[in-house]
């Protein structure tokens, strides 16, 4: 079976409509919305090829076609109608940036919580590397002779500090030598080099360098580690419960949970595209096999990127979706591009820590 122009404008019609009232639409009304003239039989005929060829499907014997996850992709990919933002709707999410972004660390997460009021379905937020992070610099600052603090800045434009005791007392003139050492080595690699590196170190330098050296690479290797994870906020969950695919308590309970305690699972696509949609069973994640999630990124710089995501039924407003979360990305950019002087560039960025570690 050939899918002719004519198939192509009935799916739309079906699934634009089931989008809208999440009710089937019968062959009459279909037919009364074509653009040329055709008759209801012609219809029937033709929903029934859409089904034999998994675009419509039917749950029950009953009740009417609905449109199936191949027949929502071939509608995103092809039928549907970019749906531009209204200069009031433009307006309204630019003046949210300003006024909920300024001055704050947290906005990844508050990121999330926008978009969840703007587009009406729960949300998720992450801030992800696009490329592994390495140390960029080392400095080591006396306190006393038995103690000092190592500054480590990452490529992330993260600065993380700590305070370490040591078990042998080093002169304050050996530690320009020692940073000299550690940026020579350990910058610009990952935290297996480093191990590599120090070992190779281990018999060119005293006992008492090699202990503040092991100590700083573990430090440093930590914080490596920390970065390749990526925290997760999500808003909204609850908004699932008025749609009527979650009126089943136990379902949408399943979805809730996931998104609350499962959420680090959403997902977190690697390729460079701007946005991704992501329908039904092409969800990889069971929890989301009967959900679609639009995922759009924006870039924060130094190396990272911010991903908001929407999640929802299958029977989701793609356009609107598409288009609304498409407008926060890109200002979002143009903000982290564009710093301003009363907010702080990136958002994971925290105060140096300041612990205390013994050689």
């Amino acid at each position: 079976m050939e899918l002719t122009a004519r198939k192509k404008q009935i799916l739309k019609i079906v699934v634009e409509s089931y989008i809208d009232t999440a009710e089937p639409l019968g062959s009459k009304a279909i037919a009364e919305r074509m653009p040329e003239k055709v008759s209801s039989a012609t219809v029937r005929n033709e929903l029934s090829e859409l089904s034999d060829m998994g675009y419509l499907e039917q749950p029950h014997t009953s009740a009417g076609r609905i449109p199936s996850p191949l027949g929502y992709r071939l509608y995103v990919n092809e039928l549907m109608e970019r749906k531009p933002i209204s200069a009031e709707e433009a307006a309204q999410i630019n003046d949210t940036l300003r006024q909920e972004l300024k001055g704050t660390d947290q906005v990844i997460a508050k990121t999330g919580q926008m978009v969840s009021s703007f587009v009406d379905y729960p949300t998720y937020a992450v801030a992800d590397h696009t490329a592994d992070a390495t140390v960029r610099r080392f400095e080591l600052i006396a306190v006393d002779s038995a103690s000092v603090i190592a500054v480590v800045m990452l490529s992330d434009s993260r600065v993380k500090s700590r305070l370490m005791q040591l078990s042998l007392p080093l002169e304050a003139e050996t530690l320009p030598q020692i940073s000299h050492l550690l940026n020579t080595h350990f910058t610009g690699i990952g935290s297996a080099e480093m191990n590599a590196h120090l070992m190779n170190l281990s018999d060119q330098v005293s006992g008492q360098w090699f202990l503040l050296l092991n100590q700083v690479v573990e430090y440093a290797a930590e914080l490596l580690k920390e970065s390749q994870q990526h925290e997760v906020f999500t808003n909204g969950a609850s908004q699932l419960l008025k749609f009527p695919e979650f009126r089943d308590i136990d379902k949408a309970h399943d979805l809730m949970h996931f998104m609350v305690d499962s959420k680090e699972q959403l997902p977190v696509p690697a390729d460079g595209r701007a946005m991704q949609i992501l329908i039904g069973p092409e969800n990889v994640n069971d929890a989301l096999k009967e959900s679609s999630v639009v995922v759009a990124s924006y870039d924060i710089g130094d190396g990272m990127r911010g991903l908001v995501g929407v999640v929802g039924p299958t029977r989701m407003d793609y356009a609107t979706v598409a288009a609304r979360l498409s407008y926060f990305a890109e200002n979002l950019s143009k903000m982290f591009s564009r710093p301003e002087p009363n907010r702080k560039q990136l958002p994971q960025g925290s105060a140096p820590e300041d612990e205390t570690k013994e050689a």
